[in-house]
Formats: structure tokens, sequence, C-alpha cells
């Protein structure tokens, strides 16, 4: 553990000296005042999972799309969306009603066949942030923190690819999915990056995210009990983006 904090901070050392940089090139240049504009980002986490979480799933991913809007004195306010995906599930009772001793299936034509099994979800939500530039100039670079908030789903994903499993057929899939919704809230910490020739930019570091959700179905066929209960889920990790900023030029820098 101590190894991966002094890790971090070292790599946020380097990124603060390379936000000097202006480009791939290493061209040091001279601090450009802060811009404001639009800005498109593309965005992937690492997630580790905890409390209710880490009971149901094991190592998780999300990629998704963001839209911003900030200002000169570097607020950032927008919106997001993540597509959660992992292959890692730690529910021992599923399905143990339907499958042999060696967790296969017996298909319709009385052979044995194995079924994938893997996590799905997404969050959508708002989120408002900062960037903290150090120095006389206030610039696009520097300690980032943000937060936010939203709504988040996730479920088993079952694949019975040929469709020859009557036990995971039409309804049936939904006894044993977990579909699990509700809100949830976002913290982000990191070092955020527009370059001057707006070529490079990007932000990293470090996400955790808490969702109060519950189960949403009424009944789950292999514990025989309802899937209502309440939970905590919470993924923390690593999470990265690169952006596309549009920001508006002052007009002395239009050129004709």
């Amino acid at each position: 553990m101590r190894f991966t904090v002094l890790t971090l901070v070292a790599f946020f050392s380097l990124l603060a000296r390379l936000s000097a940089q202006d480009d791939l090139f290493g061209n040091l240049v001279e601090k450009k005042p802060a811009r404001k504009g639009f800005v498109i980002g593309a965005n992937g986490t690492y997630d580790r999972p905890g409390a209710d979480m880490a009971e149901r799933f094991g190592t998780s991913y999300r990629v998704g799309p963001s839209l911003f809007y900030k200002t000169r004195s570097n607020w950032m306010i927008g919106a997001k969306g993540d597509f959660i995906f992992g292959n890692r599930i730690r529910e021992d009772s599923l399905m143990h009603n339907i499958t042999t001793v060696d967790g296969a299936f017996i298909d319709k034509g009385g052979l044995l066949k194995n079924a994938g099994v893997f996590e799905r979800g997404y969050m959508v939500g708002l989120q408002l942030g900062k960037i903290f530039s150090f120095g006389p100039v206030k610039s696009d670079k520097g300690l980032f923190v943000m937060t936010g908030g939203g709504f988040i789903q996730h479920r088993i994903r079952l694949v019975d690819k040929n469709g020859d499993l009557y036990q995971l057929a039409g309804e049936y899939k939904k006894g044993y999915d977990r579909l699990a919704n509700g809100w949830f809230v976002e913290q982000f910490v990191g070092y955020n990056h527009f370059s001057a020739n707006a070529l490079i930019n990007y932000h990293i570091g470090l996400n955790f995210m808490a969702g109060f959700t519950a189960g949403r179905r009424d009944y789950l066929y292999d514990v025989m009990r309802p899937g209502t209960d309440k939970r905590l889920d919470i993924l923390f990790g690593l999470r990265g983006g690169w952006y596309i900023p549009m920001f508006r030029q002052k007009a002395e820098e239009i050129y004709y």
C-alpha cells in the first residue's frame, strides 16, 4: 500500500513538471491564461469493488463520454455517462438449482453446456469540478477536484448464445440476474491538462463512487426469496480521460 501511494505521488509530481511543456516536442512555453468553452471527453476507469459490490462482483471497468462547460475561472460543469462491464462474478449460489455440481447446464438435447455470465451496468449523472492551477497566471492545468451524482444500474448478464437452455428462456433470466439500481455520489481527485495548442488534453487520478441502490427483482429462483434488499455499492479505482476542447478565442487572437 505504501509503495502504491509513493508511486502515485511521484507520478503526479512528474505530471506537474510536464505541465510546463506545451506539446509532444517538449518545448517550454509561458503559461497562458485559462480559457472557456465546451469540452467533449472520453473516459475510462479501472475499478475495485467494496461493500455489497465486492460480494457480487470482482474487478470491473467503465468507459463512457462526458460533456463539460469550462469557465475562465477553471470551473467545469457538465454531464457524463459510463458503461460498466466485467467478467468476475462472486455470487456462490447463482443458478445452483438449475446446474450440475460442476456448474454446467443440461440443454434441450440432453447435453452439458455452459452459459456466459458477466457483469453489466451503466451510470449517468451530473458533475462539477475545479482546476487549481499554481503560479502567478491562472492556467488550464493543475490539480483537478470533482464531485458528482446521478443514477446507477447493474446486473448479472446471462448469455445463452444458441437458445438451447430452457432454464434461461424468456422471463426466467430475471429470476437470476440480480438487477439493482439507485442513486450514486462520486468524487475524483487528480491532474488535469489542457495544452496551449489544444492537442494534448487529458485528466488522470483517483475515483471513488458510492451507490445507494436496492434489488429490483420480486423473487430470486435460486435462493427462493425476494431480491429487494437495500445495498451499498462502492467502486474505487484509477480514472483517466482524453478531451476535445472547443475554447472561445479572444478577438485579438483571431487572424484574418
